[in-house]
């Protein structure tokens, strides 16, 4: 299982942990399997991770989802619903796959990438 993290730091932490990732590396140290996604500013954090794309990513967490039953769901119209995928999709937060769809051509499923997201802002 991959964990995911989403968190506020300044660069002198970023680099500070990725010195100690490059070191446990040397080391032949095993990773776990986790993706961290850093801000610098937790406001920056919470507008682009809004409210209604953090809905989203949860109701993709367990369950994929197609993007009609997501607009269904999240009571959304279906080009804010793709839009708000497609950059969720390019910060690796969720995956999607193209399948057919009988008699319709094709749908998009979308999907996280992980079971579990953790959100850390830090004031200060």
């Amino acid at each position: 299982m991959i964990k995911v993290v989403i968190r506020t730091d300044d660069l002198d932490k970023f680099f500070s942990r990725a010195e100690d990732a490059a070191r446990r590396a040397d080391q032949a140290q095993k990773f776990e399997e986790k993706v961290t996604l850093s801000f610098e500013d937790p406001q920056r954090m919470f507008t682009v991770l809004s409210e209604t794309r953090r809905r989203l990513m949860s109701e993709v967490m367990h369950e994929a989802k197609t993007i009609k039953e997501l607009t269904t769901r999240l009571h959304r119209n279906r080009s804010s619903v793709t839009k708000d995928v497609g950059m969720l999709e390019k910060m690796g937060l969720i995956v999607s796959r193209r399948q057919p769809n009988p008699g319709h051509g094709f749908q998009k499923v979308v999907q996280s990438i992980a079971p579990k997201i953790e959100m850390v802002a830090t004031l200060g």
